[in-house]
């Protein structure tokens, strides 16, 4: 898992201006933002300016309302709104803490990331990727995107056919079914180190 989590981390970086030239496809998005974006992992050592540019520029690209309402699953329907905000903002900040802690862990850039042609039409589409880092494996890694307004934003990241959504899943409908919608709410703030109100 933790391999895993480093190599997703490791390429969100990858994805950090997806929707800023939204008129282009999706796998140029991608393509074009590569380059830029090694760039700045290789320029930038010190964790916490590479933690902020990644909410700066990542996070904004993200989904994160979608993401945890696949996360989540079937449970979705039954949490209200104000624990829908709940575990979204548990979960955003979750993955901005994975991510914290993997770059402090010392995540290299990779060395060449190839970009193929989008997959599938309209308003969903995969852009898969291969992370080449090296002396270490090649590393898959898939953007699952939809089309939201005038741009793109990214709802999954698969790592080696390893869904970032699917892996919370799990572990999210074990919590739900021993402790409820507010005991995940619970786990999240635990694990964010956040007090309970």
């Amino acid at each position: 898992m933790k391999t895993y989590l480093r190599a997703l981390l490791g390429s969100l970086f990858v994805a950090s201006t997806l929707a800023s030239a939204q008129s282009s496809s999706p796998d140029a998005l991608v393509k074009s933002t590569v380059d830029e974006v090694l760039a700045v992992m290789r320029q930038n050592k010190d964790p916490k300016t590479l933690v902020s540019a990644a909410e700066q520029k990542v996070l904004p690209h993200f989904d994160f309302a979608r993401m945890t309402q696949l996360a989540v699953g079937r449970n979705w329907k039954e949490a209200s709104a104000e624990q829908r905000k709940s575990l979204e903002e548990g979960f955003r900040t979750l993955l901005v803490n994975t991510y914290s802690q993997a770059i402090s862990n010392g995540v290299t850039p990779a060395d060449k990331v190839d970009v193929k042609p989008a997959q599938g039409s309209g308003d969903d589409v995969t852009v898969k990727t291969t992370v080449h880092r090296s002396g270490k494996p090649s590393v898959p890694v898939d953007y699952r995107l939809a089309k939201k307004g005038d741009g793109w934003k990214v709802y999954d990241v698969v790592v080696e056919n390893v869904s970032l959504v699917q892996t919370y899943r799990g572990s999210f409908s074990d919590e739900i079914a021993r402790s409820g919608i507010d005991g995940l709410i619970k786990v999240l703030e635990q694990k964010n180190g956040v007090k309970s109100s």
